[in-house]
């Protein structure tokens, strides 16, 4: 299946027929180019990926190209188009938690997964390295991964916000939505089948609701084209370590296993 990636990021340049020519995105550039910020209004952000997408088609037809092609070396990589979003969020002050965080954590792992699991939010330890699930929760996740024969490498990580909650607070639901098309965005580039959402705050967001986690983990939740099984956050099960709760948190895991196991292409 094709994937649609996000605009790319653009400069502008000698120009042709009138037009101011622009960069025509990662297709002619360097991988590690760097995108521009990105804008505190989010119809000012969808402007400008507008103004790309013309930008590359006006570059084709100054060149004499009649059609443009949707596929092979000229849409990026799920690689490429990741770190052009990265780029774009550097900046970003889109909610009051930029105010204090010393990185924005993106996310981490395969940008092909057919599983992404996702969590609330960064630590201090995430804040500190910029990578997602790094300090104690972290350690286990990665246990628990292991437990059904999966590894970091082989799923995608990430948060349901990019920058640290202060005092390891909840995120609140202005910083949530704030941070959903970013998101979005990611699941758009990433296509995953699976999604694995720890503890509430993620899984109520993801789902739009107010639901316990007790009640909406241990059955699959329809997601778009994927699915969404919920479990207890990591963290959470190092603050309550008794065996009922390790035991819902291993059948969660292995009902995940399953249907990650039967719905994967990559």
């Amino acid at each position: 299946m094709g994937r649609e990636p996000p605009a790319a990021s653009h400069a502008e340049g000698g120009g042709g027929r009138g037009h101011p020519r622009r960069d025509p995105g990662p297709a002619h550039r360097a991988p590690g180019s760097e995108g521009r910020p990105l804008s505190d209004d989010p119809r000012a952000a969808l402007a400008d990926a507008l103004g790309d997408l013309a930008a590359i088609l006006r570059f084709h037809r100054d060149l004499g190209v009649e059609s443009v092609p949707l596929g092979g070396d000229f849409l990026p990589s799920p690689s490429e188009a990741l770190r052009a979003q990265e780029a774009r969020l550097q900046g970003c002050r889109q909610c009051k938690l930029c105010e204090g965080r010393q990185s924005i954590v993106f996310g981490s792992g395969n940008p092909q997964a057919d599983l992404v699991v996702i969590g609330e939010g960064p630590g201090a330890d995430e804040d500190a390295q910029g990578l997602p699930f790094v300090g104690r929760a972290g350690q286990l996740l990665t246990k628990m991964l292991e437990s059904v024969k999966l590894t970091r490498e082989q799923v995608y990580i990430c948060n349901a916000v990019k920058c640290r909650p202060p005092g390891n607070r909840n995120p609140e639901s202005d910083e949530l939505a704030a941070c959903a098309p970013f998101l979005a965005e990611q699941f758009g580039v990433i296509q995953p089948k699976v999604i694995l959402s720890l503890g509430s705050v993620a899984t109520q967001a993801l789902l739009r609701t107010r639901e316990p986690i007790g009640k909406l983990r241990g059955r699959i939740h329809p997601y778009g084209t994927a699915i969404l099984i919920p479990t207890f956050h990591p963290a959470f099960l190092l603050r309550n370590p008794g065996q009922d709760y390790k035991r819902m948190a291993w059948d969660d895991l292995k009902l995940a296993k399953r249907e990650y196991d039967q719905r994967r292409t990559r």
